[in-house]
């Protein structure tokens, strides 16, 4: 299959057109924070589901169906994934305590901080798979434990948030205010510069979004190794996401069997990168360094079947065990 070629233009007017959405993002919500009510949530977030399947038609159109497939693969594992991102944050709101007005700053803040960190990540993935092969067995034994991980957590009901080392670093080494005082980041009382409840709240958001990443970035890379397709998944999967927090923020809870699905989706995912090392193998300890070509080789078609086949039978078993539950507690 030959490579995606990308334009340097087309690259810059990619990334011109995410800084300007943003910017968009920041003085619309910087001049007047409030709560979106669901009608705004939703056009909103048509606006970018429906901005991310027509890219996606563009690229079929300018390129070929089986690019197409690889970027909806792609931006389909993102999206599922950011889902999980949500109930995280929906925890950590309640933990901090935020304002509802205040929640889309520390958002909006918190995902462009996730879209930087991930182009590094991104970045970095692509330098490390033209340099070696072998690295498809590490993100496909990273993905294997991660979905084991996961499936463990999703038996268990434990909806607390524990804060990370970095967190706990910062509140114990700079002064800082319990009082809200709006959008800042830093105030100065008593002469003295201090950080806000806000400031902690971001950290906690965008830090949280980088161990996401640690398993989304490798996911990715397992349904394309194109750092076009990666980078712009990831972005249209991140821009929808705060409009989803508050769409869908009181359904998420409904979605009782999200973690065993993303750990099904993770499997499969790390076992197709796992094949495919074995077909680039280049390790001398592994079939004395020779490729394994009778490995089963998963097309993106299959993936990308399999990936719809997940998250419907995800979704659809979760929301019968919820009205299932719901209605045994009505009839006690």
């Amino acid at each position: 299959m030959n490579d995606l070629n990308v334009a340097p233009w087309v690259w810059m007017l990619t990334l011109g057109v995410t800084v300007v959405l943003l910017l968009i993002d920041v003085l619309i919500i910087g001049r007047r924070p409030h709560v979106p009510s669901m009608g705004e949530s939703a056009r909103h977030l048509a606006f970018f589901v429906t901005l991310a399947v027509l890219f996606g038609l563009g690229i079929w159109y300018f390129s070929d169906a089986d690019f197409a497939a690889q970027y909806f693969a792609g931006w389909l594992t993102e999206y599922s994934l950011s889902v999980d991102n949500l109930f995280v944050f929906l925890i950590i709101m309640n933990k901090f305590g935020v304002p509802p007005k205040l929640q889309q700053t520390a958002l909006m803040v918190g995902i462009m901080i996730a879209l930087v960190l991930r182009g590094i990540f991104i970045a970095v993935g692509a330098v490390a798979i033209n340099q070696f092969s072998w690295i498809f067995y590490v993100f496909g034994a990273f993905l294997i434990y991660t979905a084991v991980k996961l499936a463990r957590e999703g038996e268990s009901e434990d909806d607390e948030y524990e804060e990370n080392v970095l967190l706990k670093w910062v509140e114990k080494r700079f002064p800082a205010t319990n009082v809200w005082q709006g959008t800042k980041l830093l105030v100065t009382l008593n002469g003295n510069r201090i950080i806000t409840p806000m400031f902690i709240v971001i950290l906690a958001l965008g830090t949280t979004d980088l161990l996401f990443a640690l398993d989304s970035i490798p996911a990715i890379y397992g349904l394309t190794q194109e750092p076009f397709l990666v980078l712009t998944a990831n972005i249209f999967a991140l821009m929808g996401l705060r409009q989803l927090y508050f769409l869908i923020g009181g359904l998420l809870k409904r979605l009782v069997y999200l973690g065993i699905g993303l750990a099904v989706l993770l499997s499969f995912i790390g076992l197709k990168l796992i094949l495919h090392a074995m077909h680039e193998n280049e390790l001398p300890f592994i079939n004395g360094g020779q490729s394994i070509t009778s490995a089963p080789d998963i097309t993106i078609g299959q993936s990308l079947s399999a990936i719809l086949t997940i998250l419907v039978i995800t979704t659809v078993a979760s929301l019968l065990k919820t009205r299932k539950d719901n209605r045994a507690t009505t009839l006690d």
